[in-house]
C-alpha cells in the first residue's frame, strides 16, 4: 500500500491535475505538502521535529477527503433511474443524512444532518444517490444557503419530479470554535420547489416525515 501511494504521488507530481468542478489546475501534491509545513511554521511550530514530521502527507491525503467532491460530478449520479413503481406518486424522503462539510469562509467544519424529499413524476432513483449527491456538494468549500440550494436545484433539474424539498441543520465551527463562540447554535436552511413551495399540504407532509413542524 506505502509503495502503491508513493508510486501515485510520483505521477501525480509530474501530470497536471485539473478540478472536474472548477476546471481550474490543481497544484502538484509537493506544493500542496509544503503549504502545510509554511502554516506550521507561520503558527510558531517546527515542521521537522518528530511529532510534525508527517504532518503535511497526512493533511493533504485528509483533504482529499474532505474536497472529493471537486472530482465528482452529482448530476451523472442521478442518470440512472426506475420507472416501474407501481403508480407510486407520493413523497419520497430521506431523513438524517449526515452531513460534513466546510466552511469555505474559514475552511473549518460544518456538521449536521440533510433532510431530502421529491415528489416523481414518472421516475425514482435509489435513495443511496440521494445520498450521494448530498456528500458531493457538501465535499467541497461551501456555505449552507448555497449547498442546500444546489442539493434541490439538481434534483430538480435531473430527475424533473413534481416537488423537491430540502432541509439542512447544521452546526459550524466558524461560530462554534472561534469568533462569537456559541457552541448550542443551529443553523436551519431550506429549499423547497415545486409542489412542495406550492402546495402548504405537500409542505408540511414532508416536514411531519422529517420530524419537524415549522421551518
Amino acid at each position: 500500500m506505502a509503495q502503491r501511494r508513493a508510486t501515485m504521488n510520483k505521477i501525480m507530481k509530474k501530470s497536471e491535475v485539473v478540478s472536474l468542478a472548477t476546471g481550474l489546475a490543481r497544484p502538484s501534491r509537493e506544493e500542496a505538502e509544503q503549504a502545510v509545513r509554511t502554516l506550521i511554521r507561520w503558527a510558531g511550530d517546527d515542521p521537522e521535529r518528530e511529532g510534525l514530521v508527517g504532518t503535511p502527507d497526512r493533511v493533504v491525503r485528509s483533504y482529499e477527503e474532505f474536497f472529493a467532491g471537486y472530482d465528482v460530478d452529482p448530476r451523472e449520479m442521478l442518470q440512472r433511474t426506475f420507472e416501474e413503481v407501481e403508480g407510486y406518486d407520493e413523497v419520497v424522503a430521506l431523513r438524517d443524512i449526515r452531513l460534513e462539510s466546510h466552511c469555505e469562509h474559514h475552511m473549518v467544519p460544518i456538521i449536521g444532518r440533510v433532510h431530502v424529499g421529491y415528489l416523481p413524476d414518472r421516475r425514482v432513483v435509489g435513495i443511496s444517490k440521494l445520498a450521494r449527491v448530498v456528500d458531493a456538494y457538501a465535499h467541497r468549500l461551501q456555505i449552507q444557503e448555497k449547498l442546500t440550494a444546489q442539493i434541490a436545484n439538481t434534483l430538480q433539474d435531473v430527475l424533473q419530479p413534481r416537488g423537491v424539498a430540502v432541509v439542512i441543520e447544521a452546526a459550524h465551527q466558524c461560530m462554534t470554535t472561534r469568533g462569537v463562540h456559541k457552541s448550542d447554535v443551529t443553523m436551519v436552511t431550506s429549499r423547497m420547489l415545486g409542489a412542495f413551495r406550492d402546495n402548504g399540504e405537500t409542505r408540511r407532509e414532508f416536514l411531519t416525515m422529517i420530524g419537524r413542524t415549522s421551518i
